[in-house]
């Protein structure tokens, strides 16, 4: 029988209906559309700081994650005028025509979108100021590992990335994905354009795979990639979006994009089992111990 289980709750001052709060998201783990609402409003406070003035992709399991998915960009059909909204040319189908995304900075505007099975929430790493887009704030490699590589093998390169970095006076955040490998953010000044961003990523990726061509690769070709880490520096593009920071993914469990810290990494990097993807439970247990590891660092 289906459920129609539905609550009206008031957030910040917004009457929201919330529908099939008992309906399973992640059937593994017999997680439910409630929990991933509770998940979502309680690391809300340092979510906002990574989503909010920029446009907010989701990806939304209308039947949990065993089923199908899709991408959403525009704005979800039947939004509240309070929703807050950027229109952007050029972002439609193709490259062409414009996209009006939601900005998401307050609890309504994400519960709102969390009720309609948005799991996974991607984002630029530029923001909008009144109304268009500015230079990038954060630089982001992506560690993609080819099988049979996974964490630790990341981990390994994770930390030649961050020496890297630190040799042009910038401090690395790793962030595991939630998936198979991680992320590294760098704060930016914001002088430097999309393009300027992407090619200086590529430049490092191209280094590191000249240095270590036996466990790097910097070319997207797959016969490449397999053993090997991808320093994917592509999404430092414009158009293209990462998955934010403590957004769950829609994996056999409710894994997170969690910010985790050098020692962890130092250490995974050292014992292939030492490092693991967190889940919802595991990520507000480390906030409550540990805090906002991805803005302290990302700020340090």
């Amino acid at each position: 029988m289906p459920d129609t289980q539905h609550v009206t709750v008031e957030v910040e001052g917004r009457r929201l209906k919330l529908s099939s709060l008992d309906k399973i998201m992640f059937p593994g783990t017999e997680t439910t559309k409630g929990e991933v609402l509770n998940y979502y409003a309680q690391v809300a406070p340092v979510l906002f700081p990574v989503i909010e003035e920029r446009p907010l992709t989701r990806i939304r399991w209308p039947h949990g994650v065993s089923d199908i998915m899709f991408f959403e960009k525009n704005m979800p059909s039947g939004a509240p005028s309070w929703l807050d909204r950027v229109t952007i040319e050029g972002h439609g189908s193709r490259g062409g025509g414009e996209v009006t995304y939601p900005l998401v900075s307050d609890l309504a505007s994400l519960t709102y979108l969390i009720n309609l099975n948005s799991i996974e929430l991607h984002v630029p790493q530029w923001r909008v100021a009144d109304g268009e887009p500015v230079n990038p704030d954060r630089l982001v490699i992506d560690l993609d590992p080819g099988s049979p590589a996974g964490l630790h093998e990341c981990a390994k390169v994770a930390i030649d990335v961050r020496d890297r970095l630190a040799t042009e006076g910038y401090s690395a955040v790793p962030v595991t994905s939630g998936s198979k490998g991680m992320q590294l953010y760098a704060a930016l000044d914001g002088t430097r354009t999309s393009d300027d961003v992407r090619e200086w990523a590529k430049g490092i990726a191209q280094e590191l795979t000249k240095e270590q061509p036996g466990s790097v690769v910097w070319k997207m070709t797959k016969s490449l990639r397999p053993g090997k880490v991808l320093l994917d520096w592509s999404q430092n593009v414009a158009a293209k979006t990462t998955i934010a920071p403590y957004s769950v993914r829609g994996k056999e469990r409710p894994t997170v994009a969690a910010p985790r810290t050098w020692d962890e990494i130092e250490e995974g990097a050292e014992d292939r089992d030492a490092l693991r993807q967190l889940d919802i439970d595991d990520v507000l247990e480390r906030l409550n111990e540990h805090g906002d590891l991805f803005a302290d660092q990302l700020n340090a």
